[in-house]
């Protein structure tokens, strides 16, 4: 169980616990037909009491499922590949900047607002880097021939 944030009404606690007890039957059941059997009838469990005006009994209906699937959760969870935890995650390869350089003329042709504005702003990007990195004129005393007088780059 975890820690509420917020206040949360009974109707969101039972969406959830409808939610967590299909996520539960999904990790014990791979087959698809048999996990379809098990979420009916879990669903006709639900609906069951879905006219349960009484709030007292309901609160109390509402705590033995959320016990009965804390005592029923799979010992290995089934997580989504690119979910948090997932054997994926994070793992997608995020191609470097420079493969567009490498594209042919033909295929830049067909996005040609885009590669205008990137040559742009490569354009800009080199400027700035040259007006920040590079040194213009050689400070004075700095000898080209003599690194010792000044051990610090340009």
């Amino acid at each position: 169980m975890s820690v509420p944030t917020g206040l949360v009404s009974h109707v969101q606690r039972v969406k959830r616990l409808y939610k967590k007890a299909l996520r539960n039957l999904e990790s014990w059941y791979d087959r698809r037909d048999v996990y379809r059997y098990y979420a009916v009838t879990m669903r006709d469990r639900f609906d069951q009491h879905k006219d349960v005006k009484d709030m007292a009994v309901a609160r109390h209906l509402l705590e033995e499922g959320e016990d009965e699937l804390f005592h029923k959760q799979h010992w290995h969870v089934k997580q989504f590949v690119n979910s948090p935890g997932g054997s994926a995650y994070q793992r997608e390869v995020v191609p470097p900047d420079w493969v567009l350089d490498y594209w042919h003329p033909l295929e830049k042709a067909q996005y040609p607002e885009y590669f205008e504005r990137r040559e742009k702003r490569k354009a800009e990007y080199i400027k700035f880097w040259e007006g920040q990195f590079l040194c213009k004129e050689k400070p004075k005393g700095c000898d080209e021939t003599d690194p010792k007088k000044d051990p610090e780059p340009c």
